[in-house]
């Protein structure tokens, strides 16, 4: 795979298809994931084992991801994409900017920048949306 289709696929088995086993072969044992603004996790089967944790705590929350740009130079790939938290009616969407970095066709870093002030605003409209269905977003 070439080192986007890497990211693509790493992101839809972490967020939207919850495939950890899946996730585990795209990683590299030293795998550095930051959260900008949060702790970094070190370590590809800590990564999955912090999400695989995470969806046995919440298995009524659901991930969705849809790419806006993916941009690559080498084994550096650029993301621009809205990541979608999703709980049966209610959405909550917003913007996320990724660096990764590809090593061996897995991902040996995943850096993700986002606002959290738009996090906000879009579990507030995700909240509204509830109350006024007009509002929700539609599907593209």
């Amino acid at each position: 795979m070439a080192p986007a289709e890497v990211v693509e696929a790493f992101l839809y088995a972490v967020m939207r298809d919850k495939d950890f086993d899946r996730l585990s072969e795209l990683v590299t044992d030293d795998l550095v994931y930051e959260n900008v603004g949060y702790s970094t996790i070190r370590g590809g089967q800590r990564l999955v084992a912090m999400f695989r944790g995470m969806a046995a705590r919440m298995p009524v929350i659901n991930w969705e991801v849809r790419f806006h740009r993916v941009a690559s130079q080498g084994a550096t790939i650029l993301t621009e994409r809205t990541d979608s938290i999703v709980m049966g009616r209610f959405q909550a969407h917003f913007w996320v900017f990724g660096v990764f970095e590809i090593r061996d066709g897995r991902v040996a870093l995943w850096r993700d920048y986002f606002d959290l002030a738009d996090v906000i605003k879009g579990a507030l409209r995700g909240v509204l949306a509830l109350a006024v269905p007009a509002l929700r977003r539609r599907s593209s």
